[in-house]
């Protein structure tokens, strides 16, 4: 199933039921189709114990999470702690070939893999128009070796959409009605949602750059939002944009390889 119908399956699906249980199910489904095995969109608290607000979706192992939870690796498992500094999506296994880890830390990520828990990707969630809300983010773990750039994105889309699904079930989010889209604003974020970068953007619409970062930086303003992710998925919420839009732009482009180096996902 291409990755697109996937989300538009999923969306759908969102939009007729309001069991955040069978909601997460259907997420399950979703990043199985798209080849990952687990995944985990949560606060940074502890899994077992968690308090009233946080919000706590996983299929990680049981034995794991006990763990996790009895050894308070939440304190300072690098995962977590890499999420709450940066607004990008990240793999753990590029990350943290770079990035400074204790040895608790290196110990931390030997025993997830014990579990099945390793070569992750995760994508922080900020949800910037909620004060005080909890520090998240959503880990996808892949059940096979490789897996193209455009899955992973899509994974994205969809942890955010859960996450903001499940957020309005317990918390009273602020009422925002952006003006309508306009037609170009439309096709910018179409393209955003398939993974594609300004200077990308730019080239398929015979926009300048710096055209194209206007357009879509004033979306994210009107939206409240913080990344470009979240826009696309408010959008998808508020019925400004469809899975078709996004399939319809340029669909060439969408049966493109992806690759890092063409994609901006903040």
């Amino acid at each position: 199933m291409h990755r697109f119908d996937v989300i538009q399956s999923f969306i759908e699906f969102g939009e007729t039921h309001s069991g955040v249980e069978s909601l997460t199910e259907e997420f399950q489904k979703a990043i199985e189709a798209l080849g990952f095995r687990y995944f985990a969109c949560c606060s940074h608290v502890d899994p077992l114990n968690p308090p009233p607000d946080a919000i706590m979706l996983h299929n990680y192992p049981p034995a794991w999470a006990k763990t996790y939870s009895e050894a308070r690796l939440f304190e300072f498992d690098p995962v977590l702690k890499y999420a709450e500094s940066t607004l990008v999506p990240f793999f753990w296994d590029k990350t943290f070939r770079a990035y400074p880890l204790t040895q608790p830390q290196k110990r931390l990520l030997a025993e997830a893999s014990r579990y099945g828990i390793a070569h992750g990707y995760t994508a922080p969630i900020h949800l910037s128009w909620l004060p005080g809300i909890l520090r998240a983010s959503c880990s996808v773990i892949p059940a096979q070796k490789r897996i193209d750039r455009g899955k992973y994105i899509a994974t994205e889309l969809l942890a955010t959409y859960l996450y903001i699904f499940v957020t309005r079930t317990r918390i009273r989010m602020p009422d925002v009605t952006p003006k309508e889209l306009t037609s170009r604003e439309r096709q910018c974020l179409a393209l955003v949602a398939q993974g594609k970068a300004d200077w990308a953007i730019a080239r398929l619409l015979g926009l300048s750059e710096s055209t194209v970062h206007y357009h879509i930086e004033r979306v994210k303003q009107r939206l409240h939002v913080t990344t470009r992710m979240q826009a696309v998925i408010l959008s998808f919420v508020n019925g400004q944009l469809s899975v078709g839009d996004v399939i319809r732009q340029r669909g060439t482009s969408v049966n493109s390889s992806d690759n890092t180096a063409g994609t901006q996902l903040h």
